[in-house]
């Protein structure tokens, strides 16, 4: 008898670590065919689960860059801006939006900035300077940390959940916040839903091997960004059912634990 479980036992764990193994170096099925990256990092219409005419949505000429996709982001309270004006002493600062969406200036002091997009802020500040202080002002603003924006990452990663849009993120430092790929992720399938200006939803799916080889931009994430690392088919194929079946079929106890 002892011989016997012996044998189950050896039986088992090889069999255990060749699948591992295996499901580690398997293909993708979308590895396996070629990739141009023409359509990598392209939104489309996103359209409902179910829906028939979900294929004929995703013709390519039908897409849309994805710098064209989303609104633009509108400064907040507590947002940290980087603000630069040219031909001004104390003009380089790092400021923080107060609760009533102000921030202070030299010279001019208090400036209202909350809901106002990037650019606008540039050319209000630059109007204010312009009035009385400077001629032609150059005025530079960077959005250092968002904090009322949150961006949602769900599949195959480590930690899914729902994150704070800090500073300038990407979709590498987005997967990387999330703590990196699962065992069964498939890197060539990364989904990115995100608003259109008009409220619809749109959708793109990114090869990150390309994007880490440099073959096709980071992109930016922006907020309520849904992220969705899609599954290895072969891999998970592996892992949720050929190992348990054949394992259970080796394992003499295996009828005690069901």
């Amino acid at each position: 008898m002892t011989a016997t479980i012996n044998r189950y036992a050896l039986a088992a764990a090889t069999l255990f670590f060749c699948t591992v193994a295996f499901a580690q170096n398997a293909p993708s099925l979308s590895s396996m065919l070629p990739s141009s990256g023409a359509d990598n990092g392209v939104f489309r219409p996103a359209a409902p689960v179910g829906d028939p005419q979900a294929k004929g949505s995703q013709n390519p000429q039908q897409g849309n860059p994805l710098y064209n996709i989303g609104k633009e982001y509108r400064v907040g309270t507590n947002d940290l801006l980087d603000i630069e004006v040219l031909n001004l002493g104390d003009g380089k600062r790092t400021v923080r939006v107060n609760a009533a969406g102000y921030i202070t200036m030299p010279l001019i002091g208090q400036v209202t900035v909350a809901g106002m997009t990037q650019q606008q802020v540039e050319s209000h500040i630059a109007a204010l300077y312009g009035e009385k202080y400077l001629q032609n002002p150059q005025v530079s603003v960077f959005i250092k940390e968002f904090t009322t924006e949150r961006i949602t990452v769900d599949g195959a990663v480590a930690k899914p959940g729902i994150y704070p849009l800090v500073g300038q993120m990407t979709l590498l430092r987005v997967i990387a916040l999330a703590g990196g790929f699962g065992q069964i992720a498939n890197s060539q399938q990364v989904m990115l839903f995100r608003q259109g200006e008009k409220g619809e939803r749109q959708v793109a799916t990114f090869d990150v091997e390309r994007i880490r080889s440099g073959k096709d931009p980071d992109p930016m994430i922006r907020g309520d960004d849904l992220i969705v690392v899609q599954r290895d088919s072969a891999r998970a194929l592996l892992k949720d059912s050929i190992f348990r079946d054949v394992l259970d079929s080796v394992n003499p106890f295996s009828v005690f634990s069901r």
